[in-house]
């Protein structure tokens, strides 16, 4: 049987519940800064979370729902324009703790670097955006606990391409079959599974209607022993919280 070596998680909606009540507000006040008259209700957010990335999803939602809009800039020093100032109110939503981890991120995170397991992040959101979502959630030393933190624009092309766990795998010379990617998307299951990776899926509001072929274990959040999980696909052996056994379990034989 092989042994665990490291867990790899993604951010958005797997460490915290950042997207509805985060990342979606911030966007919101990003436009009403710009004057634009756009906003993103919870259910359009929810379509907009299929292109992966904070501008790709912008210049989407431009393409798609404002094909007359007649641009006073240019498209590209707007979204990026746009797009830090969105950062800019993501950090403040942060920092005014409207945004919790989910259950048993804390307490597996822990347990892993008491046991020597490794730990890397692997995210489509922007280095600074994922920073201080860290520092803020888990300690000002946390950014640390990981060796590596692999962020959307260090790579060419975003989930659903294996491209930012490629990264992570080769950075730390990983044996992909004996690392665990924690997910909660079909776009980042997708992309895990693209570079060898077995894959739990912790669901979120947005993403627990959605098929999620190939992942090892689909379970509502990690749980903890007052408050236990929900099993959606697979076998869990009979536990109600996820562990670092219950991770060395479900690795591919």
């Amino acid at each position: 049987m092989k042994t665990l070596e490291a867990l790899i998680f993604d951010v958005d909606g797997t460490l915290a519940e950042t997207e509805r009540d985060g990342h979606r507000v911030a966007f919101n006040q990003a436009f009403q800064e710009f004057d634009l008259p756009w906003h993103w209700p919870v259910g359009l957010y929810g379509q907009l979370l299929r292109v992966a990335g904070g501008k790709e999803r912008i210049r989407y939602y431009m393409d798609r729902y404002q094909p007359k809009f007649q641009l006073q800039a240019d498209t590209d020093e707007l979204v990026v324009a746009l797009h830090q100032a969105k950062a800019r109110h993501f950090q403040a939503l942060v920092e005014s703790n409207v945004i919790p981890l989910r259950p048993g991120v804390r307490r597996l995170i822990e347990a892993a670097r008491k046991e020597g397991v490794r730990l890397a992040i692997a995210t489509t959101s922007a280095k600074d955006s994922v920073i201080p979502l860290l520092e803020h959630l888990l300690g000002p030393e946390s950014p640390t606990w990981f060796e590596v933190i692999a962020a959307g624009d260090m790579v060419p092309t975003k989930k659903p391409a294996p491209d930012i766990y490629n990264l992570v795998v080769n950075a730390m010379d990983l044996n992909p079959a004996t690392c665990l990617v924690i997910e909660d998307s079909p776009q980042g299951l997708e992309a895990a599974i693209a570079a060898g990776l077995p894959t739990v899926v912790t669901v979120n509001d947005y993403t627990r209607s959605y098929a999620l072929p190939g992942a090892r274990l689909v379970i509502s959040h990690l749980g903890e022993p007052s408050l236990p999980f929900e099993v959606l696909w697979g076998k869990a052996n009979n536990a109600y919280y996820f562990s670092l056994d219950l991770a060395q379990a479900i690795l591919p034989s």
